[in-house]
């Protein structure tokens, strides 16, 4: 069962919030260097694509066999097994060695994001104290976006810069795991494993002369989502559908539209255009807590649809600081619902299956950052980047248009 508190209360949210933004950070620290990778081994945007959806279909696979795993076995042995899968995808692209090494590493670093996203996001909201709900929850899914924002940047700074371009980035990377490896073990633990007892002879009867004996743990159980929770869950999962598919194209295809379409080489650039769209996406969250559930949501998705417009023009007119525009004004859009949405999902479930009701609605929202890219990536081979960039732009407006309409006319409940 979750607690509120126990432990050293030194290490609170915040430290947790750091390991989370760590542990994010390395699953887009490739996103940069996706442009040397396919020079040196040869492979079309096509392939781009599918390596970066590796990455989403092992976050899908654990959230869906193992999304409530925390709410059984505890938070830290799972964001520590998180980590440890991090650094095992890290040495992957270290020892790289073609393109089935890069689809392992990516699949890996997808088993440590669906762990991190429940657990993490958790971890982090349990470890608040009376009254600071609000700024945890702001904390959670900052360092969720930060740290995805900051891999690009870290990479493409290093790989710009030193002469070790496919290699330094994932050693920094190392370093900072086994940072978060520690802190992770100081911070306190929220969830009580509910054990049950029984005393057996060395005979195996029972009696006096007894030595406990500790029951198996429950097995985690399928993610569902209870009763209780589905009125707020299907428009705010919709809206993380919509955002993270614009995250999932910066994230996977905007490095090539700069070097390609904009003649723009410089890594730096590239990391720094795709971490402005999750910097839009830190501040749209911020301002959640202003505006309130029953506003940012809508709101939300009523200026990502602005953000796409603008991300189209920008693919019309070879435009990097429309470009530039657009993802700041996307990623506020995005990080306003996002926030709303989980905000309104967490609130919603039940202590017992607050993780596993967080990382089902992160299922739809990784489905959002992996199906619609790949179909990005098949439309280029006839339609060209520029055109499946506005197809893509196209059908997401619509779908943020349709929830932000759903949700203006049924606002979540907030509490």
């Amino acid at each position: 069962m979750p607690l509120r508190h126990g432990g050293n209360q030194r290490f609170g949210y915040p430290v947790a919030a750091v390991v989370f933004a760590i542990g994010m950070a390395g699953t887009t620290l490739p996103t940069p260097l996706y442009g040397l990778y396919r020079e040196r081994l040869g492979f079309s945007e096509l392939m781009v694509t599918v390596v970066f959806a590796a990455y989403a279909v092992g976050v899908i696979t654990v959230l869906l066999l193992a999304g409530n795993l925390s709410d059984v076995a505890g938070r830290r042995p799972v964001l520590l097994c998180a980590l440890g899968l991090s650094a095992a995808s890290a040495l992957c692209f270290l020892f790289e060695g073609g393109v089935p090494m890069l689809l392992v590493g990516r699949v890996l670093s997808g088993f440590a994001a669906g762990l991190f996203s429940g657990t993490a996001t958790a971890t982090v909201l349990e470890l608040a104290k009376p009254g600071q709900e609000a700024c945890a929850g702001f904390a959670a899914t900052a360092a969720n976006m930060g740290g995805l924002g900051c891999g690009p940047l870290l990479a493409g700074l290093l790989a710009q810069y030193t002469p070790w371009p496919l290699s330094l980035p994932f050693l920094v990377h190392l370093a900072l795991l086994a940072v978060a490896g520690v802190l992770t073990w100081l911070v306190p633990e929220t969830v009580r494993t509910a054990r049950t007892t029984r005393t057996v002879r060395t005979d195996g009867t029972t009696g006096r002369g007894q030595r406990p004996v500790r029951s198996a743990r429950r097995r985690p159980a399928a993610l569902r989502v209870p009763p209780e929770v589905r009125g707020v869950f299907a428009p705010s999962a919709i809206a993380a559908f919509a955002g993270f598919a614009l995250l999932g194209l910066f994230t996977a295809v905007a490095p090539s539209f700069v070097g390609q379409t904009l003649g723009v080489r410089n890594l730096a650039v590239s990391g720094a255009v795709v971490f402005t769209v999750f910097l839009g996406s830190t501040a749209g969250q911020s301002l959640t807590g202003r505006l309130g559930i029953t506003r940012a949501l809508p709101g939300g998705c009523l200026v990502l649809v602005a953000g796409l417009l603008l991300v189209a023009a920008s693919l019309v007119v070879e435009s990097l600081p429309l470009l530039v525009i657009g993802a700041v004004l996307g990623g506020t859009g995005q990080g306003l619902a996002f926030r709303a949405a989980l905000t309104a999902v967490s609130a919603a479930a039940p202590p017992e299956h607050r993780g596993g009701t967080i990382s089902a609605f992160f299922v739809i929202a990784y489905l959002g950052i992996s199906l619609p890219v790949v179909g990005v990536g098949a439309l280029t081979l006839w339609l060209g980047l520029r055109g499946a960039g506005l197809t893509f732009a196209g059908c997401v407006i619509v779908l943020a248009s349709c929830v932000g309409r759903y949700v203006l006319r049924r606002p979540p409940t907030e509490r």
